[in-house]
């Protein structure tokens, strides 16, 4: 008799075709489909996501209870295809997981479309076992199954999933490399093919790739394996740093398993060392350091009292920037990452040097809870990578952001702490604590409201409109009002973190909103401001058209116009004013350096 996953066909399965090509190499993107994998779209608009999903989980019951039933017909009989089918395979839910479990093998084993593959796939998203990893990872080398493989195979092999990840998305020569060896099974020395991957660039080497690369060649052990190699180790740190980056839709240091051996593995390496010398090495174990003490790395399982020994380790490590480094005649981007790494290290020690209680969980319920202590604190990244400033935001020693958004970073504190919103007044107000590093429109953002009650400020109401789903239920926070009043107090007055451009920025935005005429009488209104993003010491300042009065053209798109600043050595409020004076004299649209 045969098992229940067997193949009911004599069709050529999905995995037969995924197994002759084990070990081969994947070209990116993925290996085609064969053609007999796809189905055609049923033409039309097709049901909403969560019609679909309603609709495809009708299926899976009915054929739970009709075992006799072709499974892969009646879910390509649906008409829904692929993503929402894979979605709503995921979300199942029945009693029998051992039904469910086998009929998602059945699906993966013996399916011949990606519609049957992909939903079998989903099932095992849930239920899979260490029997099934194979199966996903062959498959998991197909074009339109990476996504649905890793996310199957990340809980039961991360290897495995690191592997399939690296296959599609490897695009620098040296990462191709590393990735063709794991794929063939025959990875030689490892050492060599991670110090062979570029991984300066963003673009190369994101938070997820370093992640793969980390879980795909078990990094702390081969760091551990190599205790006298500084390639290696330059290239660990470098990793390690990406991971902690907030340019992704998911913090990828939260997802990597083995983030705390790989901080103790390094911490190991610098502890009892002289301190660093070279900027790059200094900003990368700096940076280390900072999301150690505000970001994403506190929240890892640190046993009592050794994360404080880790960020102690780091900062010593870091020691000063050294001629010719921080020279006049030096790069302008080299004088700012060695004043960067002079002044965010003076004020982290300064501020880990004070009294840290140690963090308490937060509150598990949306009640109000006991009175919570709040720091309000602004991170500026190192100038020679590409994450920006952000506004963080310590509950009861803990980072909020990070626990409650995943897809982005706190939000500017020109928007957070410049114009006041933060501070508790007579009536709620709602203030946006944290944006999706791509725009809110596109994944969401974390919006709280702030209320006055009596002795308390309180935190509640959130909402977080266009973000992922499974983020955690969010309590009310409350705070001392007194302590919470001369925190934001001193938040704001706080500007040891700012440097001439930046506070270019807040000067002219702080003119703006205090004479609204000066951009009113031309039909604009006041955008963002800030700084150049591949120019940190250039101000930005946009401003946008009022959208069209009552009665005039709907059909006119209001424009978004950007004017930069490129510093020319004048203080601050000097270039403010003079740009203060230009918006009362001239249209900002006709300005030669504003772009449209």
């Amino acid at each position: 008799m045969s098992a229940s996953h067997e193949r009911s066909t004599l069709a050529p399965s999905l995995s037969d075709h995924a197994r002759r090509l084990r070990g081969a190499p994947v070209p990116r993107g993925g290996h085609p489909l064969p053609d007999s994998a796809r189905t055609p779209r049923p033409r039309g608009t097709g049901p909403r996501l969560g019609e679909a999903r309603a609709r495809v989980a009708d299926v899976l019951r009915s054929l739970l209870d009709a075992p006799g039933t072709d499974p892969e017909a009646a879910l390509v009989a649906t008409g829904i295809r692929d993503r929402a089918v894979l979605r709503a395979a995921a979300t199942f839910d029945h009693p029998d997981e051992e039904a469910v479990r086998a009929l998602g093998r059945r699906l993966v084993r013996t399916g011949t479309t990606l519609v049957g593959v992909a939903a079998g796939i989903g099932l095992l998203s849930v239920l899979g076992e260490p029997q099934d990893v194979p199966y996903l990872r062959d498959l998991g080398m197909f074009d339109g199954l990476e996504s649905a493989a890793v996310e199957a195979l990340a809980p039961l092999d991360p290897q495995a999933a690191a592997t399939v990840g690296l296959a599609h998305r490897a695009r620098e020569t040296g990462l191709r490399a590393l990735a063709d060896a794991l794929v063939s099974g025959l990875a030689g020395d490892l050492r060599a093919l991670v110090v062979g991957v570029s991984a300066e660039s963003h673009r190369d080497v994101g938070p997820d790739q370093a992640r793969w690369i980390a879980e795909a060649t078990r990094l702390p052990a081969l760091l551990r394996a190599h205790p006298g190699d500084r390639e290696l180790f330059a290239q660990a740190v470098l990793l390690l740093t990406r991971m902690t980056s907030r340019r992704d839709y998911a913090i990828a240091l939260l997802r990597y398993g083995e983030a705390r051996e790989l901080y103790e593995a390094i911490t190991a390496r610098v502890a009892g060392e002289a301190p660093a010398t070279g900027l790059d090495r200094q900003a990368r174990l700096l940076s280390l350091a900072l999301d150690l003490h505000s970001g994403a790395s506190r929240l890892l399982d640190w046993p009592p009292g050794r994360r404080e020994e880790a960020l102690g380790t780091l900062l010593a490590a870091v020691g000063e920037p050294t001629e010719p480094d921080a020279k006049a005649d030096a790069h302008p981007r080299t004088r700012r990452r060695a004043a960067w790494i002079r002044s965010t290290a003076s004020r982290l020690r300064a501020v880990t040097a004070s009294a840290d209680p140690p963090p308490a969980p937060l509150p598990a319920r949306a009640e109000p809870g006991p009175v919570s202590r709040l720091r309000i604190e602004v991170a500026v990244a190192d100038p020679g990578d590409l994450d920006a400033v952000e506004t963080r935001f310590l509950v009861d020693g803990r980072p909020l952001v990070p626990w409650a958004f995943g897809p982005g970073p706190g939000d500017v504190p020109e928007r957070t702490l410049d114009t006041g919103a933060l501070r508790a007044g007579d009536e709620p107000r709602e203030v946006r604590l944290a944006e999706a590093y791509c725009s809110e429109g596109c994944c969401g953002a974390l919006y709280v409201t702030v209320r006055r009650e009596g002795p308390y400020v309180v935190w509640g109401d959130w909402s977080r409109p266009g973000a992922p789903r499974g983020l955690p239920d969010l309590p009310v926070l409350r705070f001392d009002a007194d302590a919470y009043d001369t925190e934001v107090a001193r938040a704001e007055q706080d500007r040891g973190w700012s440097w001439p451009a930046r506070d270019t920025a807040r000067l002219i935005a702080r003119g703006l909103r205090e004479r609204p005429e000066l951009l009113a009488r031309w039909g604009l209104r006041l955008g963002w401001t800030g700084t150049d993003f591949g120019d940190p010491d250039a101000t930005v300042i946009t401003y946008d058209d009022l959208p069209p009065a009552a009665g005039g053209a709907q059909d006119v798109q209001p424009r978004q116009y950007l004017w930069l600043l490129p510093d020319d050595g004048a203080p601050p409020e000097r270039r403010a004013a003079a740009a203060l004076r230009r918006f009362a004299e001239e249209d900002p649209r006709r300005y030669p350096e504003s772009a449209g």
